[in-house]
């Protein structure tokens, strides 16, 4: 632990539910778990084992295989098809090797006789709990393919962020709070954090904000108990438990609503937080990353976002640089996601070629590397095999949103005005050049018929090589 570090507070109590038909082994278990620092919950039978699960924040569950008027087993089969995730531990008095086999075969996480040792049930009930805990984790990746990608590029600008980032992660407690334009690579930056802080083997945890309408966002991060509203048919964790002793990442924290903004707030304070229709409250041990693209300073100003609120995320702020001003990183960025594009179509990298490179370089990139990604998807799906070429770029990207001319001048330098027949032609020798001549095509991209190309072409006196490519593809 770093000099002067807090330490990470300790994870909330577990819950364990014992059922089993004999009150007195029911009362000694539970007695057991509480000073064991568990919360102990106990059930006789079946239908009062559900009802449990179905109401309470279970994490495990010992099971006895011979209940008074049922079997164990049918019980959790049952628990299995709820809760999937949910350990189960099985207890009898006089199991069989054939018992324990058919109990690991439902599922259950293992099989011991009754009574049981006590020092012995501690250990497994915690590798139980741990053995849950990851298969979450391992669920939540499978669940989301390419998460694993990291900040790629080597511009001064990206380099600055990251050292940052690298210094923030060495604290597991200190919220922070990143800028940065829609597509610049937020959440990537809140994975590279997590990843190289003391939480990394933990959850990792993701919200937009802005996805989720106001009235069920609360049930979203805090969960809600059975009946709390009209749909609540069940229990249910909220995403600050399930990020417990990991990272809760909020994208776009501006757009949350100010009876929310007030609830967070105390749960960064006091992490300690009720889920709705509940009346007891929560402990967990959360780091909270957020990210927004709007300027929160001035929407405290304008009284949409709480300024105390502003203060405790701001602890670490961190800004992105918009790709634009991150010219460096286009190349590697496009490189990558061509080699990652290629591999999902089974066929060799496409090359990239230099004119397309120093095309993509003088884009502006608005939807930044997420509008790169996307643009790059499109090309190898649609245009190119084995190269990239210019006349394969989209036409935002080879049109008039470039910031460079053929020449590597600025079309529009500070305090002159073109004459709209010299930007006009500009315009089209730049699509003939990148249609090799075709023009055809180049009236395609212009917006034009081609008999008004070439009437435009004998206007401005441009030498279009003389050929007729009616014919042309």
């Amino acid at each position: 632990m770093a000099k002067g570090e807090m330490p990470l507070q300790t994870q909330a109590a577990r819950t364990l539910l014992v059922v089993d038909d004999e009150r007195s082994l029911r009362f000694s278990i539970s007695e057991w778990a509480r000073d064991a620092g568990f919360q102990a919950l106990e059930a006789p039978g079946g239908a009062e084992a559900m009802e449990l699960v179905r109401e309470n924040s279970v994490d495990v569950v010992l099971l006895d295989l011979k209940l008074a008027n049922e079997d164990g087993m049918d019980v959790l089969r049952r628990l299995r098809e709820e809760e999937p995730a949910l350990p189960v531990i099985m207890l009898s008095g006089h199991g069989t090797v054939e018992h324990a086999v058919r109990a690991t075969q439902l599922g259950a996480y293992h099989f011991l006789l009754k009574p049981p040792d006590l020092a012995q049930l501690e250990v497994l009930v915690r590798r139980s709990l741990e053995h849950a805990r990851l298969q979450r984790e391992v669920d939540h990746w499978r669940a989301i393919p390419g998460k694993e990608a990291s900040l790629i590029g080597e511009s001064a600008g990206l380099q600055r962020v990251l050292q940052k980032l690298d210094k923030a992660a060495k604290s597991g407690t200190a919220t922070v709070l990143i800028h940065g334009e829609t597509g610049a690579g937020k959440e990537l930056m809140a994975r590279h954090l997590h990843r190289r802080s003391p939480r990394a083997g933990a959850p990792f945890i993701e919200l937009n904000c802005s996805a989720i309408p106001e009235q069920l966002l609360e049930s979203e991060l805090y969960g809600h108990e059975r009946g709390a509203f009209t749909d609540a048919k069940r229990f249910k964790k909220g995403l600050f438990e399930l990020a417990d002793s990991g990272t809760l990442f909020l994208d776009e924290i501006g757009e949350m609503a100010a009876p929310l903004q007030a609830k967070l707030l105390r749960v960064l304070e006091n992490r300690t937080f009720r889920r709705v229709g509940g009346s007891v409250d929560v402990t967990v041990d959360v780091r909270v990353v957020a990210a927004t693209h709007r300027d929160l300073k001035r929407s405290v100003a304008e009284g949409r976002f709480r300024e105390d609120l502003y203060f405790r995320l701001n602890v670490v702020p961190i800004e992105m640089p918009p790709l634009r001003d991150r010219v460096e990183d286009v190349k590697p960025l496009a490189e990558h996601f061509i080699g990652r594009f290629c591999a999902e179509l089974g066929r060799a990298p496409a090359r990239l070629h230099p004119q397309a490179l120093k095309l993509l370089e003088g884009y502006r990139w608005p939807g930044n590397v997420r509008e790169l990604k996307n643009s790059m998807e499109r090309v190898l799906l649609l245009e190119a095999d084995d190269e990239i070429r210019p006349e394969h770029l989209p036409a935002e990207i080879t049109g008039g949103s470039m910031r460079l001319d053929a020449t590597g001048a600025d079309p529009f330098p500070p305090g002159v005005v073109r004459p709209l027949a010299e930007i006009e032609q500009m315009a089209i020798v730049h699509a003939l050049g990148v249609c090799s001549g075709n023009k055809t095509r180049a009236a395609a991209r212009l917006g034009i018929s081609r008999q008004t190309l070439r009437t435009k072409l004998k206007e401005l006196s441009i030498d279009d090589g003389g050929e007729d490519d009616a014919e042309q593809p």
